[in-house]
């Protein structure tokens, strides 16, 4: 599946320039704020799009130590929407997702590498199909700051590419489609 994404969601924890010390944040799922896509060629002639509608996460923010950041997402597999009925039910089986045995989708950074200009790499444990990968997500920093509701946000971007073999996903989709790609866009509330 990828390794342009979060989400998982949630790659957003880094070291950029924020105005906020040592924080910890929720992902704004709930809000709609934030969302975890996806992307693969279909046939080798366009891509098809899709995104997973519930997940929810965590991360840690210190713009004096990001490379003490820690972000952590879980993704509900069986929210996969593609925008199509019947192909989700497809991606929900045993050729894909197989949701009935792996209902959740993790992500867990292990360390954030902070790469100047409000660019980070986070590294971490992709689990989906019962498989964990280690997997980078190019992250950056997009803003934050108080909100008009009292509160404090940051928001942050991620994108990652999968291979899907590497998840036990061998269905075939043809040469172009063996990889998914990932974008998150994660807008988190401070707790």
């Amino acid at each position: 599946m990828i390794r342009r994404l979060a989400p998982l969601a949630l790659a957003a924890v880094i070291a950029w320039p924020a105005a906020a010390p040592a924080a910890d944040y929720a992902i704004d799922s709930k809000g709609a704020h934030a969302s975890i896509n996806f992307r693969i060629k279909h046939l080798g002639f366009s891509w098809l799009t899709g995104r997973f509608d519930r997940f929810t996460g965590t991360y840690s923010y210190d713009e004096k130590a990001p490379e003490a950041s820690k972000v952590s997402v879980e993704i509900e597999t069986a929210s996969v929407n593609s925008n199509h009925a019947e192909r989700d039910k497809h991606l929900r089986n045993a050729d894909f997702l197989e949701v009935d045995k792996f209902p959740k989708a993790t992500f867990v950074s292990k360390k954030v590498e902070p790469a100047g200009d409000g660019m980070a790499k986070i590294i971490g444990d992709l689990t989906l199909r019962g498989v964990t990968k280690e997997v980078t997500i190019d992250a950056a920093f997009v803003g934050g700051g108080a909100d008009p509701w009292g509160g404090n946000r940051t928001g942050f971007t991620g994108t990652t590419r999968l291979a899907l073999a590497d998840y036990g996903i061998t269905f075939d989709l043809g040469p172009a489609s063996k990889e998914v790609e990932l974008s998150l866009e994660v807008e988190g509330v401070q707790q």
